[in-house]
């Protein structure tokens, strides 16, 4: 199991739709961001993701929903690469921003690997992070 968090902003917000329609997905196909279009093929059953939203400048990270890789392949949503989630926390909340050297908050998709950010994650969803 592993940690990613997903931005859902698409020329607009698009976490509502990501929520209300159980997926993620990345807002390009796989011919104009083939590299993205790997990272999503490549999350597994079980691993968790998290919306998340980082405003520049901004001193907290904005989790949009929090949920887990329900099926063994892609799909495609509005000609994007797709990937159905089984949302288990769909309440905004932010959680600081935490100091640390590898910045990906901009990313689109990235594995979350520090662990302040990861014990919250799994606080919220009532696993145990000890």
């Amino acid at each position: 199991m592993a940690i990613y968090g997903i931005g859902a902003y698409q020329d607009a917000d698009v976490s509502q739709e990501f929520l209300s329609n159980n997926l993620i997905f990345i807002g390009w196909d796989a011919t104009d961001a083939p590299e993205l279009a790997q990272y999503i093929q490549a999350l597994r059953v079980g691993d968790i993701v998290y919306i998340k939203s980082h405003p520049p400048g901004s001193q907290h990270i904005v989790i949009k929903g929090i949920g887990i890789v329900a099926d063994t392949e892609p799909i495609t949503h509005n000609k994007c690469m797709a990937r159905r989630v089984g949302w288990l926390v769909k309440t905004e909340f932010n959680i600081p921003k935490p100091k640390e050297k590898n910045n990906v908050r901009n990313n689109t998709i990235y594995e979350e690997f520090h662990p302040a950010v990861q014990k919250e994650i799994l606080r919220r969803i009532g696993l145990p992070n000890s």
